[in-house]
């Protein structure tokens, strides 16, 4: 009997998988995007944090008038270093770590079903529903993940504290509640700048990264074609947080420290971006850039590929 041709095999191949992608029901599909979601949501945190702690102090920071105010990256790197310790770069990581599970979870997972509803019935949604179907995943995301927002904020504008001696996650969370509420002014403040943030940034990031994928041609080589991934990741993350990052200024402003205690200077997202462009100047706007870029440009294709190789990794153990 003769030996089967690399053409038959390969079509055995592609038939053995058709036939396992349709072994998953439909809720063993969004447990596995769940899963993988969370995944990728903690690795990326993990490794990036500190750099989100830098743009947070950066954003909010007032104008040349503020006394504390840093005069570049390495200087931020170096005071929090020298003044609170290097464990002082993980303050406030603890909202995200119990957060990057249903945040990411709730991007990937969402994302993936707001596809099929901009698809319209057919096989996969064109260039403007990939970018829709992300948009959306980012409106949803923000509306669970702000209350986190607030507290994480709360814990890295704190200034010349080391880490032992802040007060914990859930002691903030509490003062929150207790004092504001749950609503607008307690949990969720700043949840409109929060929306913004999102939305702009998964409209961008996965209409970016999916459209551009396919255009170029994918690589026999697994780390060569990694390298591909990582790369169209990398300008996705890093375009998308440079378009949304006045919404990002917007929020930590709105959720960090007032510039005078018990005065509410900053309310609502768009108005607080008039406020920073009056005052301080459109480049204000874009304040914590160079961290920004530096966490979700790399941070953005780290998500991809951990979400992408668990995913298919659990697909074919289960």
């Amino acid at each position: 009997m003769a030996a089967p041709t690399e053409k038959n095999s390969d079509l055995k191949s592609e038939q053995v998988t058709v036939v396992t992608a349709k072994n998953h029901g439909l809720v063993k599909l969004a447990g596995m995007q769940i899963v993988a979601g969370g995944s990728a949501g903690l690795v990326e945190v993990s490794l990036m944090h500190p750099l989100d702690l830098v743009k947070t102090r950066f954003q909010v920071q007032r104008g040349p008038d503020d006394p504390q105010r840093y005069k570049s990256l390495a200087d931020c790197f170096r005071r929090i270093y020298a003044k609170e310790g290097i464990a002082s770069f993980y303050k406030g990581i603890l909202p995200p770590i119990l957060a990057e599970t249903p945040k990411r979870a709730t991007k990937f997972f969402t994302f993936e079903q707001y596809k099929k509803f901009w698809a319209f019935g057919e096989p996969a949604p064109n260039a403007l529903g990939l970018s829709m179907a992300g948009l959306c995943s980012g409106l949803t995301e923000a509306i669970v993940i702000n209350p986190f927002e607030v507290v994480k904020v709360r814990l890295q504008a704190e200034r010349d504290v080391i880490l032992g001696e802040q007060k914990s996650a859930f002691a903030i969370a509490r003062e929150v509640v207790k004092k504001d509420g749950y609503g607008m002014q307690g949990l969720n403040k700043g949840l409109t700048a929060t929306l913004g943030r999102h939305g702009v940034w998964n409209m961008i990031y996965f209409g970016f990264y999916h459209n551009i994928k396919d255009a170029f041609p994918q690589y026999e080589n697994p780390k060569a074609e990694f390298g591909r991934k990582f790369a169209i990741g990398l300008v996705a993350g890093t375009l998308a947080s440079t378009v949304n990052i006045p919404f990002d200024v917007a929020k930590s402003r709105i959720q960090g420290p007032q510039p005078v205690p018990g005065v509410i200077k900053y309310r609502t997202c768009f108005r607080t971006m008039v406020t920073v462009f009056k005052e301080e100047g459109a480049i204000a706007l874009f304040k914590g850039w160079v961290p920004k870029i530096m966490r979700l440009g790399p941070g953005g294709a780290i998500m991809l590929m951990v979400y992408e190789q668990v995913y298919e990794f659990l697909k074919e153990k289960f």
